[in-house]
């Protein structure tokens, strides 16, 4: 079919290619094309919270082996269950998400409400190492963690201790720990001596 007769079937050209990450159980899908806005990300760790998300909220309810998706700039990761193997699930998802994207098909609900945490101002000494804090995950932290299909976000700062959140591919990763410790927590002490550890909230 060529790109005209695509274009009169409502389709567009679409590339999928995977990734592999340090998650054994996760794979990134990666498209020729940006399919959210950059530097935003949409996790769904489950059916229910993926309701407003078709391509999601379609994947839980075609694959049974699906356990968790995650959108982010211009790939979605899909973390799966051990029951199957990605021998026999990639082309499966692959084919799915191409399918889905050929169509136009939306990622997300035009009217879905994205949450986001609220911003609290700290204009005191607090505030000034959570900025140096957050300087050192977008530089150093983010960009490895997203080509691992991942994301990690600052989520709070207290008494020493960092609290982060991590999303996609990190979420139950059975390295993800070591990771935390072994590459974060030891690259933000170094950085800023007022950090005494970091923690993730949702691993």
């Amino acid at each position: 079919m060529d790109s005209q007769t695509q274009e009169k079937a409502g389709q567009r050209q679409v590339n999928i290619y995977t990734e592999s990450n340090p998650n054994p159980n996760s794979m990134k899908f990666v498209a020729n094309f940006m399919l959210v806005e950059e530097g935003k990300s949409f996790d769904f760790p489950d059916r229910e919270s993926a309701k407003d998300a078709p391509l999601a909220f379609n994947l839980f309810e075609n694959f049974s082996f699906v356990d968790r998706v995650f959108y982010m700039n211009n790939f979605v990761t899909v973390t799966k269950s051990d029951q199957v193997e990605w021998d026999d699930a990639r082309l499966l998802i692959s084919n799915y998400v191409k399918y889905h994207l050929e169509q136009n098909e939306p990622l997300l609900e035009k009217n879905r409400a994205v949450e986001e945490k609220p911003v609290t101002e700290d204009n005191g000494e607090n505030g000034v190492i959570i900025g140096k804090i957050k300087d050192v995950l977008d530089e150093y932290i983010k960009p490895a963690v997203e080509m691992d299909g991942g994301a990690i976000t600052f989520d709070s700062f207290d008494d020493g201790v960092v609290k982060v959140l991590l999303q996609g591919s990190c979420s139950g990763c059975p390295s993800s720990t070591i990771t935390l410790k072994a590459g974060i927590e030891s690259l933000l002490k170094r950085a800023i001596p007022e950090v005494q550890s970091v923690e993730a909230k949702n691993v």
